[in-house]
């Protein structure tokens, strides 16, 4: 039983696209322009997979043709350019009902495939985690489910010769013992099938509860939460990177980071904050994968401040930003606090970046304007950091003079690592020390029951160990 149709290393592929006449439309657009925006944009996704693109074609409709999406005569230039080009596999840039996949199949005699099962295959080779490929697997399987087709008397698994193929009424052909009318082949895929589908349901639940006790871990000690979010190729890998210093793959196929990275990050104001880096968004994200990957959406749902990241060296940015703009809304994350980053600046040349500069200019006393960086060479991080920590909920800093017991040794491992230590010293099996806390930590630690004359907080009401509690 397959799940999935794998693009093989160099495969050779025809791609189809579909523009609509009557679709949404940019002001200025050409009818069927954005059709051609997303069949170059399968390209990418093609390639990401593996494949070798042998060619591409695209037709303008008024509307779909129920049964092969774009009519016969389409279908049989499709068959002739996959003969000419010697392509063994065909892409569609729409989804495919079941019947239009096997009509298609049956009239190009070419194995078939639409993008979302392209995206699910790129899905498939990319997670790394349990986890996240449970999550590709579920949805591959939701997938293939519908569209299990029979294929006449092959697909039966008892009975003989005969009128009634299975060895039901005229089936007096079949052999002794297996009369009946048996169980098609058909219907054991589909019982196998849902019967994995729910075993993948039970171990994702394992691990989100699981995954569920690490974030209540980390809620333990309160720290700011930011998701990169963004469209797929808009660089948010290398910006994580250059932020957190980590090592995440960064490539320029689509999908290459699946599976949630999240670091720890120090603000100018000396905070510690949580930064993670998310899947990439993409026009026509399957729904089935927007269910699916909680891992890395949950993050994204969870997160004090978006991070909104844009490739603004790409000249389509504003509409790709309106796709990010309605899967963010799918999410319910609508109301968060957010920060738009425009990233790849160095890509741009001096008048464009001359433009947009003034552009944020002239925004004035309008929404705070975009961030401008780079996070290749590192250009504008620093007022990146600035513009978060100005974002970010404030949880004011608390200076401590404590007098704590070596004993206690994870509340000091925290203030280290979540504080400043202005100074230290152990005096016998105590440790006296000055350190700069944020409030939230403080309170959580129960420092005040540690804290000696000198505690205050500048501008506050915090002068004496009582008040901190």
């Amino acid at each position: 039983m397959k799940t999935q149709h794998r693009i093989s290393s160099a495969e050779r592929v025809l791609l189809v696209g579909v523009g609509w006449k009557r679709a949404p439309r940019f002001p200025g657009m050409p009818v069927g322009e954005q059709g051609r925006e997303s069949l170059a944009e399968l390209v990418e996704l093609a390639e990401s997979a593996g494949g070798e693109v042998a060619g591409t074609l695209f037709q303008v409709r008024d509307s779909a043709d129920p049964a092969t999406l774009v009519g016969r005569g389409k279908l049989e230039e499709i068959r002739a350019a996959a003969n000419a080009s010697d392509a063994a596999l065909i892409i569609f840039d729409s989804d495919l009902s079941p019947v239009q996949q096997r009509n298609i199949e049956e009239l190009t005699e070419r194995r078939v495939i639409d993008r979302t099962q392209l995206i699910l295959d790129i899905f498939a080779k990319h997670a790394r985690s349990r986890e996240g490929q449970l999550q590709v697997e579920l949805a591959q399987l939701n997938y293939l489910l519908p569209r299990l087709t029979g294929r006449g008397a092959q697909m039966s698994r008892q009975g003989g010769k005969g009128a009634g193929g299975a060895g039901g009424a005229g089936g007096g052909g079949g052999r002794i013992g297996v009369r009946g009318p048996g169980e098609k082949k058909l219907e054991t895929d589909r019982r196998r099938i849902r019967d994995r589908v729910h075993k993948i349901e039970v171990s994702i639940d394992e691990v989100r509860k699981q995954r569920a006790l690490r974030r209540e871990a980390r809620n333990a000690v309160p720290l700011g939460t930011v998701a990169l979010v963004g469209y797929t190729n808009a660089g948010k890998s290398t910006l994580f990177n250059a932020l957190s210093q980590a090592e995440v793959l960064v490539s320029s196929r689509m999908f290459a980071t699946l599976d949630p990275t999240i670091r720890a990050i120090r603000l100018p104001s000396n905070r510690r904050i949580l930064v993670s880096d998310t899947v990439g968004f993409i026009r026509q994200l399957p729904k089935g994968l927007i269910k699916a990957f909680r891992a890395t959406l949950e993050e994204v749902q969870e997160a004090a401040l978006l991070l909104q990241v844009s490739d603004i060296s790409n000249p389509r940015h504003d509409e790709l930003e309106e796709e990010v703009e309605k899967i963010l809304d799918d999410l319910g994350v609508k109301e968060t606090a957010r920060l738009r980053v425009y990233n790849k600046v160095d890509e741009l040349d001096a008048e464009a970046r001359h433009n947009l500069e003034a552009a944020g200019r002239r925004n004035g006393g309008g929404e705070e304007p975009p961030v401008l960086v780079s996070g290749l060479t590192g250009e504008g991080l620093d007022e990146l950091l600035r513009r978060i920590d100005a974002a970010l909920p404030m949880d004011p800093i608390v200076k401590l003079s404590l007098h704590m017991p070596l004993s206690e040794g994870r509340s000091l491992a925290l203030i280290h690592a979540l504080g400043r230590v202005l100074h230290s010293q152990v005096s016998d099996s105590h440790m006296d020390m000055e350190a700069e806390v944020p409030e939230s930590i403080a309170r959580r630690l129960k420092l005040s029951s540690f804290a000696t004359a000198g505690t205050s907080r500048p501008g506050s009401a915090y002068h004496d160990a009582g008040e901190v509690n």
